[in-house]
């Protein structure tokens, strides 16, 4: 029997009505991927990929000194701490001094540990660095977003943009905030095709098939509609295949190609996204109750 917890990550995940749920992790025996394929081959849920994301407290911060940049997550307990002068100039402070430690959150967590102590027993909220990550650029700009900042370069969505250029830096600058915005709306996994991670189409692809199969057309008919869905796909989680969000005729890599036409060469090589307590699940004690009253 899956117990409240999972029936709720569930239901967060895929907008599935609570029964749904509770029957994909019976019959998956509690597996949450699983389920969560269960659900979309029956047709009960179509996202991608979870359509709600569960939220913590903190914050997420960048920083971007000349050719190299970081981002990092803070956690906290509560909002009112993340709005605290104090944390805030502890997470400014510190996301500078990550740009040292790379990608290795664990070194950095280490070399920190004693100063995040000293910020527990000065603020009394548990606090924990959760993640941080860089990126580089040999000639161009890295242009930084923050989606309803609370203080300068630091909220709850961060967005690194590098892009190697010799263009303009004013120009590359002013495409680099338009497509860091889009990241922030759209949320991408990816910067190419080749870089989508295997297990993730492979799912999607069987997850597809199924759909199709279901539909009870010929085979030759489903190849060319797994072709056309998968292609869809790309466009959902790759960012140079997604429509730009302030012009939907126009891909994320044409909207660069012409830029480069116009301006000189310029590339996209990479892009940070760090969405505050993206994948860690929260109590709510009101989930039960809403379950009871479902049941009566």
């Amino acid at each position: 029997m899956p117990d409240l917890s999972q029936i709720k990550e569930l239901r967060e995940a895929t907008g599935c009505g609570i029964s749904d749920c509770n029957k994909a992790l019976t019959e998956t025996h509690g597996d949450f991927e699983k389920a969560v394929d269960w659900l979309r081959k029956k047709g009960l849920s179509s996202a991608s990929k979870k359509s709600s994301r569960t939220t913590s407290e903190g914050l997420v911060a960048v920083h971007i000194n000349n050719n190299q940049a970081t981002i990092i997550e803070v956690n906290s307990e509560t909002d009112f701490v993340a709005r605290n002068e104090k944390f805030q100039a502890f997470v400014s402070k510190i996301v500078q001094e990550a740009i040292a430690f790379d990608n290795d959150v664990e070194k950095f967590q280490k070399a920190k540990d004693e100063e995040v102590k000293n910020q527990i027993g000065v603020i009394g909220e548990n606090i924990q660095i959760r993640r941080i990550a860089s990126t580089k650029i040999n000639q161009g700009v890295i242009v930084s977003y923050i989606h309803n900042a609370i203080s300068p370069n630091m909220g709850k969505i961060g967005v690194l943009v590098s892009l190697e250029s010799k263009a303009d830096k004013s120009k590359t600058e002013e495409l680099g905030k338009q497509i860091a915005m889009h990241i922030a709306a759209s949320k991408p996994d990816a910067l190419t095709i080749d870089k989508v991670d295997p297990a993730k189409l492979n799912r999607e692809s069987e997850i597809l098939k199924e759909q199709a199969r279901a539909s009870g057309k010929p085979e030759s008919i489903i190849d060319k509609m797994i072709e056309g869905r998968i292609r869809k796909y790309y466009e959902e989680v790759v960012l140079l295949e997604q429509f730009f969000v302030m012009d939907d005729k126009v891909k994320i890599k044409d909207l660069v190609n012409n830029f480069s036409k116009e301006n000189g060469e310029t590339k996209i090589t990479d892009f940070k996204l760090f969405i505050l307590g993206d994948g860690i699940s929260k109590k709510e004690n009101n989930f039960a109750e809403e379950v009871a009253s479902m049941t009566k």
